[in-house]
């Protein structure tokens, strides 16, 4: 790489040469991040490596994460078509099936599909927790699913920003994402992404 650590191009040539060695590399340069570090909104973008996953959760809508607190967290925070926010439960997508089989979420009608059936799957019970792990040599804050066998395990490339990586159980290939912190408006209003 030619840009310093956490500078903004990293993200950009990591997104411009999709290699998952070169992702993990510069995750591997990224610190810890306390658990209170990830309470909040934030904005969900996937980091494309070759992963099945690249580009699937984007396609179906998703917008990213909220942590209330280390015990109320809602991993898939998707928009509605009003333009709302709404928690869709992971217990009731077929994770599994979507690791092994990915084109079927290429197919015609998956977005529709999934949009016809996302009030079905809704929730506003928290479906995952907060907690510290060791991934990769290091102790940092890690989103813990309670139905399935996957962590989401984060690293801090600056104050409003998170690189993370999806660890499924029996899968080498993480796949990788970005979480930008969502600031409340100050009339507390939806918020605003820094820099907006």
């Amino acid at each position: 790489m030619t840009t310093r650590p956490g500078g903004p191009d990293v993200l950009g040539e990591l997104r411009a040469r999709p290699d998952l060695d070169a992702t993990l590399a510069y995750y591997d340069t990224l610190p810890a991040v306390p658990v209170e570090g990830m309470l909040g909104r934030w904005r969900g973008t996937g980091l494309p490596t070759g992963h099945p996953m690249d580009g699937l959760l984007e396609q179906l809508g998703w917008y990213g994460k909220r942590f209330e607190s280390a015990e109320v967290v809602h991993p898939l925070v998707f928009r509605t078509p009003g333009g709302g926010l709404t928690s869709v439960n992971p217990a009731l997508l077929p994770v599994g099936t979507l690791m092994r089989q990915p084109a079927l979420t290429r197919l015609p009608a998956a977005d529709t599909l999934f949009r016809v059936l996302r009030p079905l799957l809704g929730t506003a019970r928290p479906t995952a927790r907060l907690r510290l792990t060791e991934y990769r040599g290091v102790v940092t804050a890690t989103m813990c699913y309670d139905a399935h066998p996957i962590h989401d395990v984060f690293r801090r490339i600056d104050a409003d920003r998170v690189l993370g990586a999806m660890d499924v159980r029996g899968s080498k290939h993480p796949y990788m994402f970005v979480l930008t912190r969502v600031r409340p408006a100050p009339d507390g209003g939806p918020g605003r992404r820094p820099g907006q």
